[in-house]
Order: structure tokens, then C-alpha cells, then sequence
């Protein structure tokens, strides 16, 4: 893109009014991965592994793959990818496989401006910058939380290149004002038969009733050889149908940002030896006569909805720790009488007596949609 192009476009988004805060997308630079940097074997589980809010969602394939946090420096301007690397090929593929990543689940309320379900609804712009191993066609979707979806193919070469895709507004169907999730951002890397009955000519590219042929027709296969690879940063979502220039976060934004939906004390470990731990809540209140211990702590940010919450004494999941009134530390493999987590704060109730007016333990809290 020439200079003179970026700063047109630019000029376009400040008339808008949104020079800043244009990424409706979270972690587009895949800098932030509180639960790790890599996960091997993945493929019969669904869930959210390494990088901070992508989700690879799984289907009846006996492929696997390794997800990691990659460092790159082919890619100015980037230092972290994700990267997917297929591990167990699968070439025998039943109706109903697909792998399927939500590259971002976006809350209702972060949506609003997209007009949906108005005559004033807005085209959407998404961004990214891709790598493969090989030549390879996978698709871009977007649906909202009616099921209504749009699709959009997209080439990969062994090149870092930037895809840009333009997604019409939607004048039918509505995002609510709320936490709940508003649109998925998805991508299909592995779809057969009924997903992928057609060829590229049928995809779904204007917004309906998601089908199911039609959602990824056309794509190949990331399962097909163990030498298979898929690499991908700079994710951005847009309003409006130009895409302008990445827009970079500091590192502290995005990890407050990624808060919201899942945090981790420092150093817990499931299952794992030692008595070490990071949380050590003392009395918020009195000791009650009955011998009663409440115990209060803060998480970072405000969370997206009252988290799941699993704690762990450095040794067990579901255990807690005491402190003893001496300031010593107590032993560890306490079953709590109730952990209480809202959006905003943990609170560890638990029957004690003798000397003890505290607890240790670590948690991790997870809010995703």
C-alpha cells in the first residue's frame, strides 16, 4: 500500500471519527498468551489453549495439530504469530469434520456501531496477515448470535501476505446490547461434505441463515499432511470497507483487555509439587464468634460475567492454604466451604478455628464467551 493510499484512508477513518480505537478485534498482534506458548495433541478438545482469545474448535477429525505462540521476524512491524503445524494427518474424513478456530468471539455491546439489523447497517473490513507451507484456500466467516452468517474465501502462499476481505452490513437480524457474544470471527481450515459440499463458486457470501454446504465450499484441507502449516498475526476488524493500517496496542492494553475473559495468577500449576503460591488474602472482616473466615481478593479488571473459578493450594486443584496467626505458613490441602467469584472479586469462606486468619492458594478465573 503506497503512502500516499494509507494516509487517504486514514483521512477517511478520522472523518468518521474513529482514528483511534478503530480494532474491534483483541490480541489481533497474538502478544498476550497467559495460559502458555504451546499445546501439542490438539484436535479431539475444543477450547482455548496458548494465545490469548483464539479458540480452536474441533469435530470428529483424527487430525491433531501443535498450537504455539510463534516468534517471528520475516514480518515487520510483528514479532508473534500463531502458528498451527499438523501433527497427525487425517485424509479419511467422515461428514460431519471440521476444525473450525474462532479467532475472536466479540461481545454484542462491542458492536453496536455496525448498525445491524437497520437500514443503516455498515460493511465491516477484516484484516490479517497469513503464511502457510504451501499454496492453500481456507475461508473467513463472520456470524452473529441469530446464526445468520457471511463467508469469504482467502488464498495462502509460503509468503507472509496481508488478506483483506470487505463484509456487507446486515439489514436483517440484531446484536443485543449486552456481554453476550455479539459476532464470531472464525476461521474454516478443515471442512468436508457437510460443510463443504460445493466448490468455491457456492460459498455463502452474502449474510443468511448459516447452511451448511455452503459455509466453507471451496477450502482445502489443513489435515491433509504433517507437513501442513498455517501462521497468522496483525488480525484487525474494522467498520467501513477500506482496511487502514494495523493498529498497534501496548502490551499492558492488551493484557487488560485479555483480563476481561480469563486470568491467571502467576504461578499456578495444576497438580504440580510445591507450596508456593501468589494469592494470600487475610481477614476482611472479623472472625465471627462461630469461628467463620471470610476472605476477600480483587482481580485485575472487571471481568466480562462472574468467572469460573479454580483454585489451587501449588499443589491440587480445588485445595486452599491457611496462614496461621503466628504469620507461619500452615498446610496445605484445605477443602474451602465455598469460593465465591463475581466480576469484580474473589471471596473464600471457610469454617476455621485455632489460629488461623488467612489464606494462600493460586486461581485461574475464566470468563470467555
Amino acid at each position: 500500500m503506497s503512502k500516499a493510499r494509507e494516509l487517504a484512508e486514514l483521512g477517511a477513518v478520522y472523518d468518521s471519527g474513529a482514528l483511534s480505537n478503530r480494532n474491534i478485534v483483541i490480541n489481533g498482534a497474538m502478544q498476550v498468551a497467559q495460559r502458555g506458548t504451546s499445546s501439542t495433541g490438539l484436535g479431539a478438545t475444543s477450547g482455548y489453549y496458548t494465545v490469548d482469545r483464539i479458540n480452536p474448535n474441533f469435530n470428529s477429525t483424527a487430525g491433531r495439530l501443535t498450537m504455539t505462540q510463534e516468534s517471528i521476524t520475516d514480518l515487520p512491524g510483528f514479532n508473534k504469530c500463531v502458528k498451527f503445524a499438523c501433527t497427525t494427518a487425517d485424509t479419511s474424513i467422515g461428514a460431519a469434520e471440521y476444525f473450525l478456530c474462532t479467532m475472536q468471539a466479540i461481545e454484542g455491546q462491542n458492536l453496536q456501531q455496525l448498525a445491524k439489523g437497520t437500514s443503516s447497517a455498515k460493511k465491516v473490513t477484516v484484516s490479517f496477515y497469513v503464511k502457510g507451507n504451501a499454496a492453500a484456500t481456507y475461508v473467513c466467516e463472520l456470524q452473529d448470535q441469530s446464526s445468520r452468517e457471511i463467508s469469504k474465501s482467502f488464498s495462502v502462499t509460503t509468503d507472509w501476505t496481508r488478506v483483506v476481505l470487505t463484509f456487507d452490513g446486515d439489514t436483517s437480524g440484531t446484536i443485543t446490547n449486552t456481554n453476550t457474544l455479539g459476532i464470531g470471527l472464525m476461521f474454516w481450515l478443515h471442512a468436508v461434505s457437510n460443510f463443504n459440499s460445493g466448490n468455491a463458486g457456492d460459498l455463502n457470501t452474502s449474510w443468511s441463515v448459516a447452511g451448511t454446504g455452503t459455509r466453507a465450499a471451496g477450502i482445502d484441507s489443513f489435515f491433509d499432511s504433517t507437513s501442513r502449516t498455517f501462521f497468522v498475526t496483525g488480525l484487525q476488524m474494522e467498520l467501513g470497507e477500506s482496511a487502514t493500517p494495523f493498529e498497534h496496542r501496548s502490551f499492558g492494553d492488551e493484557l487488560a483487555l485479555c483480563q476481561r475473559y480469563y486470568y491467571e495468577s502467576p504461578s499456578y500449576q495444576a497438580g504440580s509439587a510445591g507450596t508456593g503460591a501468589d494469592v494470600q488474602l487475610y481477614h476482611t472482616y472479623a472472625k465471627s464468634a462461630s469461628n467463620w473466615d471470610w476472605c476477600t481478593g480483587f482481580f485485575p479488571v472487571e471481568m466480562r460475567s462472574n468467572p469460573t473459578l479454580t483454585c489451587n493450594d501449588g499443589a491440587t486443584d480445588g485445595k486452599i492454604g491457611h496462614w496461621t496467626s503466628g504469620g507461619g505458613q500452615s498446610t496445605q490441602g484445605h477443602d474451602p466451604w465455598q469460593v465465591l467469584a463475581k466480576k469484580n472479586r474473589i471471596v473464600v469462606n471457610e469454617y476455621a478455628t485455632g489460629g488461623i486468619f488467612g489464606f494462600y492458594f493460586n486461581y485461574k478465573a475464566d470468563s470467555e464467551l
